[in-house]
């Protein structure tokens, strides 16, 4: 299986493989952090639930009129559709783990396409965000992109606190008919 991220970048990428059936790439970051990617199991359905419920956490603070149980049903429900539809929707897709210093840290789920890489989801737990695990990835993915002269895709919420790194990273708005998300993409042509 082809690796995912080329070597030689601001993060220390290193491939490696853990099985003869798929090959997971390391970044160390600057300050030693080490972030590794496996792909996801049956077994890691209720880690996945946590991550996609800590990806919801600001949005369900704001429902004020359902109590916990209400709001923690809901998460179950819109989980399990995602989780369905992603499945369905992206067969071939790769669907890892993200790993932090060995511990779980997210979800990358990257679906290479002939004519683009679509960056299905990436969501971190909450003790993990804004310290460069998601900027790293995402210019190990875009490193990808320009190797591969592809561009690379995501949908984001329009109330994203990501957004701006997306923009800072080159990517632009393609679409805005959803209500609720950006279709954004990145061009390596215009990302030298």
């Amino acid at each position: 299986m082809q690796a995912f991220f080329k070597t030689g970048s601001k993060f220390n990428i290193t491939p490696y493989s853990c099985s003869s059936h798929s090959v997971m790439q390391t970044i160390s970051l600057p300050k030693g952090a080490i972030i590794d990617f496996r792909d996801t199991t049956p077994d890691d359905k209720p880690l996945l639930h946590l991550i996609y419920s800590s990806s919801r956490e600001e949005e369900m603070a704001l429902v004020t009129q359902w109590d916990e149980e209400q709001k923690a049903a809901f998460i179950r429900q819109q989980f399990e559709a995602q989780y369905q539809y992603y499945a369905e929707m992206y067969a071939g897709a790769r669907f890892m783990i993200i790993l932090h210093n060995a511990e779980a840290a997210g979800r990358l789920y990257l679906h290479f396409r002939e004519k683009e890489i679509r960056i299905v989801d990436i969501a971190l737990l909450r003790p993990f965000r804004n310290k460069g695990i998601g900027e790293a990835i995402l210019r190990a993915i875009l490193e990808q992109g320009a190797a591969r002269q592809l561009p690379v895709t995501i949908h984001v919420e329009r109330y994203n606190q990501a957004l701006r790194l997306y923009q800072r990273l080159g990517f632009k708005v393609i679409s805005e008919d959803h209500p609720v998300y950006f279709l954004m993409e990145w061009h390596p042509e215009e990302n030298p």
